[in-house]
């Protein structure tokens, strides 16, 4: 059996890691010959592969990025109308003529999506979720997210001895610009005192009655934890825009640090390598047993598999029921 694997959307911690799962378990354990795609679908376009050996995944379990690149191309975009491209029908055929029996797609929810409408159109597929944001539909969890969320309690357990240094107030962006998963996880690890999500609205007297409240109890600093796609007036960069509004509800001197790519670059912390190893080493199984169509996810402790239909165009979202949200409420913490 001949298959193909290919990364695509934004680099992530444990995409080599996947990648390496995979290919290990089709080569040692199922006899199978792996193609490299890449540059994700645009690879695909272009027919741009390698043959992938042992040798081509030595030292990838720690290695961040991706080895075989990646793009945002989106073949199921519009057509050219000027060209008549039909970029889908050029990609299935390729895959044809590359001798692929199946291809692994590893991405975020713009992948599912695509992933799901090359299923529909009879080509096999098989996925693996791959998203710091860990909003893909279906998986308790997406490798990448546990050391993006790492990274980010790092820095505010920084900014903590800034914030009180100074007797300020620090606000911290992160990533997640329609689910706020890193900002809750990490909020609450790093000691936050409010946390803005995506999904919970917020009212900024209320935050900064919640600041001059910790005042009076003589905690003259605090930390604000705020996701990038909170609503704001569109003029100003997230963070800037919160401690701008907080110093003017408050008078207390305010600061903002974003924290920006640096959450998804780098080595995958151990968590998500082994995540990664499990999610690629059952992506192979699923190609093994001729089950496509399918995503891998994590259920509780066990590695499953979805129907790419069930999962495409699906977002998983904080919710206000959620444990840590609930927690965080009876300890006073801040959610807007």
């Amino acid at each position: 059996m001949k298959i193909g694997i290919l990364t695509s959307g934004g680099d992530c911690p444990g995409i080599n890691a996947t990648i390496r799962g995979v290919c290990k378990t089709a080569i040692n354990h199922y006899g199978m010959e792996v193609v490299g795609i890449h540059s994700g679908f645009q690879g695909l376009l272009e027919k741009d592969v390698e043959i992938l050996t042992e040798s081509s995944l030595s030292g990838l379990l720690n290695q961040g990025g991706t080895i075989l690149g990646t793009s945002r191309e989106k073949p199921f975009k519009k057509k050219n109308l000027a060209t008549g491209i039909n970029k889908p029908a050029i990609i299935a055929e390729h895959i044809k003529e590359l001798g692929l029996e199946c291809v692994v797609c590893i991405g975020g929810n713009g992948t599912q999506k695509t992933a799901a409408k090359f299923a529909d159109m009879g080509v096999n597929i098989v996925s693996v979720p791959k998203t710091i944001d860990n909003d893909i539909w279906g998986t308790d969890f997406s490798f990448g997210f546990d050391t993006a969320v790492s990274i980010a309690t790092d820095a505010i357990d920084r900014l903590h001895s800034t914030a009180s240094s100074h007797k300020r107030v620090m606000v911290i962006e992160v990533m997640g610009h329609k689910a706020g998963w890193i900002a809750l996880y990490s909020g609450m690890a790093g000691g936050g005192d409010v946390i803005l999500l995506p999904e919970i609205p917020y009212d900024i007297k209320r935050i900064g009655e919640t600041i001059i409240n910790r005042v009076k109890k003589g905690k003259p600093y605090s930390i604000v934890v705020v996701a990038e796609g909170i609503m704001t007036d569109g003029k100003r960069r997230v963070a800037e825009y919160i401690a701008q509004e907080i110093e003017y509800e408050t008078g207390i001197e305010s600061r903002e640090t974003v924290l920006g790519y640096i959450q998804r670059g780098g080595a995958p912390n151990s968590f998500d390598r082994n995540l990664a190893t499990r999610m690629g080493g059952h992506a192979t199984e699923l190609i093994a047993n001729r089950e496509y169509g399918r995503m891998v996810a994590l259920k509780g402790d066990d590695i499953i598999s979805l129907p790419l239909s069930e999962v495409a165009g699906k977002l998983k979202l904080v919710t206000e029921d959620h444990d840590l949200v609930i927690q965080g409420r009876k300890m006073g913490i801040c959610f807007g």
